[in-house]
């Protein structure tokens, strides 16, 4: 197994496109999967189309999903911040893609992002981990 981390300040965003980086660890690799994980307990990975509004969306239905109020009993942090922690059973910090000829299977549209709705913490890593087939 090879694995490598990814870091990234996600601040002013809640969405970070982490395909390119993904892609380039796998390149030359051969066949097998790819582990993406997000170790963090207020983040998760997620396929999906970007630059398309979709990254609004998604926005907007966390928002209606897991809005930010008082409603939480975790309440340290910024207002809302009980939603932060709820958010990887809704979005998982993992996912797991084949690899073949050491090229990622994406579909044509699909993107890998990383979805970080807490702002307290905009510092993140992304650990990458391959398989071998």
């Amino acid at each position: 197994m090879e694995t490598t981390e990814l870091t990234l300040d996600t601040t002013g965003r809640q969405s970070a496109d982490l395909t390119d980086g993904v892609v380039r660890f796998c390149e030359g690799k051969g066949d097998g999967l790819v582990h993406v994980f997000a170790p963090h307990a207020t983040a998760g990975l997620a396929l999906m189309e970007t630059g398309s509004g979709s990254e609004a969306d998604l926005a907007e239905l966390l928002e209606r999903l897991l809005p930010r109020d008082d409603r939480y009993r975790h309440r340290h942090g910024s207002p809302g911040h009980g939603a932060d922690h709820l958010l990887p059973v809704l979005v998982s910090p993992s996912l797991v893609l084949p690899v073949v000829g050491g090229r990622v299977q994406l579909g044509t549209w699909q993107s890998i992002v990383l979805v970080d709705l807490n702002s307290d913490n905009p510092h993140r890593r992304v650990r990458l981990s391959f398989l071998a087939g």
